[in-house]
């Protein structure tokens, strides 16, 4: 049963990267919103392909954040800085498979169980073009909600303490202190839990539906399975792909689908023809078929009448004999031998070409991003410079563009964070070097399968002598 790694982002709505969370609550639910503490307003009424909007809230909450604009206007209210964190988003695709009312109860549920029921406000939106990718936004909010309804603090000063409890002076007169927060919803750890659980709660909505299909929220690598996960074409080049246009995404996941369907059509063979030769391998010497037998019956295989299969059959005849003789397979023991040592080259080779492919995956998006980023950065600061007056009608019809600015500056941000250093070139350079590498790994794995064709030969040979041994007993009849 097929396993589908299922991508869900999370990510901060911040201030100080230009955001709000009335527009980001605006342009999500396709609604028109004034944000109070700016005073810009936010009109997506026009935005297509929203099909579902609604906020749920904790038993505590004030029932008055069930409208929209009360709901994210108190939290632009309450954070004062210019820097605040106004909301977290999570999104997560939606099963084709599920009806929308299935879909909808699979969202409601997920967002009950791990958020509304922590504390937190959600407000989420269903968005569906009819291009084949329905996802779901959810926006939460990152301040807890005092038991009266009014908003908690999100961090709390407590004082560090000596091996006897004690507080640590400072020297200064004080006492040494750290903040903490009041809440775990911004523990590193909740991101994999979120995940999990929506790979959960999905898999069970499509069990219930009757369908086969699972996900899981873990990358093809981190479930231990070695295959190559293709990319996102995201919803422009999935249209391009159905109207017949070939694009750089779609290209890459062809020659993807190519070597997972190489990678197992060999692990297939050497499966079968390692058990095979093992079998064959551990019987008595004397019932072994010896290599010269199966030589000459596998020349009988299949006697073709053209000229084409005739030489197609030479081809295959030499090549048998060229592996054997390159290998000085005399025996069934020294074949097994050699399959066995293929089995474990196709395993080291299987291993290069994986990574190759999902570092070359890696360092792409990278590039892409980067592009992505330089192509919108004279828009943004465009921005920087429009008066405040004409800002959201700029920003209303630049809205893509910027998105897309904010989506690539965040991510390359977050890679700087993370230690590694914006080289595009290096990235390019790399993608040249592992591309190269990967073609002359696929060469190799491309000529291991020829070899197993010849020795599938040889397989069939056997098989025809065991079932001519087996007629010409049942011929004799039982022995008196």
């Amino acid at each position: 049963m097929p396993i589908d790694f299922c991508h869900i982002p999370v990510s901060i709505i911040k201030r100080s990267e230009g955001r709000s969370a009335v527009a980001a609550a605006a342009y999500r639910s396709g609604t028109k919103l004034t944000n109070e503490w700016d005073g810009l307003t936010h009109d997506y009424t026009r935005k297509g392909g929203v099909v579902h909007a609604e906020i749920m809230l904790p038993a505590h909450a004030p029932p008055e954040f069930a409208d929209r604009s009360t709901l994210w206007n108190s939290v632009e209210q309450i954070e004062k800085a210019r820097d605040s964190q106004l909301a977290r988003e999570i999104e997560a695709a939606l099963p084709r498979e599920l009806s929308r009312e299935q879909q909808l109860a699979l969202v409601r549920a997920y967002v009950k169980d791990n958020f509304v029921d922590k504390g937190m406000c959600a407000d989420f939106a269903i968005h569906d073009k009819g291009t084949g990718n329905p996802h779901v936004h959810i926006m939460l909010t990152v301040r807890p909600l005092k038991e009266n309804g009014a908003w908690g603090a999100k961090c709390r000063k407590a004082y560090d303490l000596d091996e006897n409890g004690q507080r640590i002076p400072d020297g200064k007169g004080g006492w040494k202190n750290h903040r903490e927060d009041t809440t775990d919803w911004n523990d590193k750890g909740n991101v994999e839990i979120w995940r999990a659980a929506w790979a959960a709660c999905t898999n069970r909505a499509l069990e219930a539906a009757g369908q086969p299909a699972l996900v899981d929220h873990r990358s093809y690598e981190r479930q231990g399975i070695d295959k190559i996960p293709s990319v996102h074409l995201g919803p422009a080049a999935s249209q391009m792909e159905k109207r017949g246009i070939r694009t750089d995404k779609g290209e890459v996941n062809r020659q993807i689908a190519a070597d997972n369907k190489l990678l197992k059509e060999i692990k297939a063979r050497i499966t079968r023809l390692y058990n095979w030769s093992k079998a064959e391998a551990e019987k008595p010497e004397g019932q072994q078929p010896s290599m010269m037998d199966l030589w000459e019956a596998q020349q009988q295989l299949k006697r073709p009448d053209t000229r084409t299969g005739k030489i197609r059959a030479l081809q295959e005849s030499a090549a048998l004999f060229s592996f054997m003789q390159a290998n000085e397979i005399k025996t069934m023991q020294q074949l097994h031998d050699k399959i066995s040592d293929m089995n474990s080259s196709y395993y080291d080779l299987r291993g290069k070409i994986v990574q190759a492919e999902r570092r070359i995956a890696t360092l792409t998006e990278r590039g892409e991003m980067w592009a992505q980023y330089n192509k919108y950065k004279p828009i943004r600061k465009q921005l920087a410079k429009v008066k405040p007056e004409k800002r959201e009608l700029f920003e209303q019809r630049y809205s893509r563009e910027l998105i897309l600015y904010d989506a690539a500056a965040r991510y390359l941000k977050e890679l700087k964070d993370s230690g590694e250093e914006i080289t595009p070139k290096a990235w390019q350079r790399e993608i040249d070097l592992l591309t190269a590498q990967k073609q002359v790994d696929t060469i190799d794995m491309k000529a291991m399968r020829e070899e197993l064709k010849a020795v599938e030969r040889l397989r069939k040979a056997a098989d025809q002598l065991a079932r001519q041994g087996q007629d010409k007993s049942h011929a004799r009849g039982p022995e008196r």
